[in-house]
């Protein structure tokens, strides 16, 4: 069995996170309820922002908190000395709450409103990503009315797509964002942005895929970013001073997947950079980089229990836990895998085969099919893996299902982070009936 962070097998036979025994964690907090290795999390922001270091390289490493937001996480990866990229209004207010520095906060999105860059500009954050002609449109307006400055980035699809290991070269990307590095919206886009009195163009930006186990998309993706530079530095003399190659580095959720270190994606971009900026005669720009997933998706282990019990002859074996796709979406989203144990028993073989399946009123509510397990029972303690990431930030109410609790572990201590819903809290925003049963004309 693959253990991930401090996770330990007990002498009680008890999964342990953090030197916290998970079942006792499941007595005092409930179920479902995630878990997550402040360790772990520690190590790999370590990991990527001192390979940086180690190399003399000006860089900003900033969580990617779609992966996973709340006031707590923001607060403890600001004590880690990241930067923070938000994607809507709402993890631009949570950041906001947290304290976290305005002038590490970077704000994405496809499609950004009035009201969020207001917002934005409000808290002077440190920089937007720029992604639509509306939207340089709208910062215009903005800046010019309160005749206030804001640093930028362009968003660019620099047709590289990667996943995996594997990655395509496209004449010109399919993607709902950013401005095509070929079509001629990059050039336009700089046009627009790159002399205004207010808006501050830094550099480009891109990001090529998620769950990537290669290097080989990030170098050829900097490679374009910079040759597009090189001319703009040619016809205008642009001078980019920082060089986005966004997030997407892969992290272990089955025995199939090969992720490599942090240091190892880091020092082949910084290679990269530099390489083809001396080629270029161009200075050495910052780099930033984007880590959610590969900083949390293997941090988290979600807790249930285990309820009720089928068999279906000669076809498969199910049992049922107090949670499932309103929890975790992944497996019925898009087929995700993932790996378990049962947290009182983790010392023993996994001898049966199950279909984890969750409570939700939709045949396709599977967690997990056909994991190998420990025998189940009624009131078993069931530990999904590698649930940090998009877990709870895609989590939903269907059914009327609270959402779960969040705890916090390291060093044998642990603290509630977001708190279990209510009943209550579900029905907050609803509104008595009050229109007339037979309407009249």
């Amino acid at each position: 069995m693959h253990l991930y962070g401090t996770q330990t097998i007990g002498e009680n036979g008890h999964l342990h996170i953090g030197g916290v025994d998970t079942v006792e964690l499941a007595k005092e907090y409930g179920t479902p309820l995630i878990v997550y290795d402040l360790e772990l999390i520690r190590n790999r922001a370590r990991a990527f922002r001192d390979t940086f270091i180690k190399h003399g390289v000006e860089a900003q490493v900033a969580y990617a908190s779609k992966a996973f937001s709340c006031i707590a996480i923001y607060q403890f990866v600001n004590e880690e000395n990241l930067s923070l990229d938000v994607v809507s209004g709402g993890e631009l207010y949570t950041a906001i709450k947290a304290n976290f520095p305005a002038e590490r906060i970077h704000f994405h999105g496809n499609n950004k409103s009035y009201d969020e860059l207001i917002l934005a500009f409000d808290a002077k954050i440190g920089c937007i990503v720029v992604d639509n002609f509306y939207e340089i449109e709208l910062l215009k307006e903005i800046s010019e009315s309160r005749k206030q400055s804001m640093n930028i980035l362009l968003r660019v699809t620099p047709g590289v797509e990667a996943h995996t290991h594997d990655f395509i070269t496209t004449g010109q990307a399919d993607s709902k964002f950013g401005f095509d590095l070929y079509n001629g919206q990059a050039d336009e886009a700089f046009k627009l942005v790159a002399n205004h009195e207010y808006l501050n163009l830094l550099g480009l930006h891109c990001h090529i895929g998620s769950q990537i186990f290669e290097t080989d998309g990030f170098s050829l993706a900097a490679g374009k970013l910079i040759e597009k530079i090189s001319e703009w530095n040619d016809a205008f003399g642009f001078l980019c001073k920082v060089l986005n190659l966004g997030g997407g580095f892969g992290i272990r959720y089955t025995e199939e997947d090969r992720p490599l270190e942090p240091h190892v994606y880091v020092e082949e971009m910084v290679k990269t950079v530099k390489e083809e900026a001396s080629k270029r005669r161009l200075a050495m720009p910052e780099i930033w980089i984007e880590p959610g997933r590969s900083l949390v998706g293997d941090a988290g282990t979600t807790l249930y229990t285990i309820g009720s019990h089928k068999v279906v002859p000669n076809i498969r074996e199910y049992i049922a836990v107090d949670g499932g796709m309103s929890d975790n979406i992944r497996p019925a989203l898009y087929n995700a895998k993932y790996e378990a144990v049962i947290a009182n028993k983790a010392n023993l073989p996994k001898d049966y085969t199950y279909t984890v399946a969750g409570k939700l009123c939709e045949s396709g509510d599977k967690l997990i099919e056909d994991a190998p397990l420990q025998q189940a029972e009624p009131g078993d303690i069931l530990a999904i893996f590698c649930t940090g990431a998009y877990g709870y930030a895609m989590a939903s109410n269907y059914n009327r299902v609270p959402r779960p609790a969040v705890v916090f572990v390291e060093k044998g201590a642990h603290q509630l982070a977001i708190r279990r819903e209510s009943y209550e809290d579900i029905i907050v925003n609803d509104q008595e009936y009050h229109l007339n049963k037979v309407n009249k004309l």
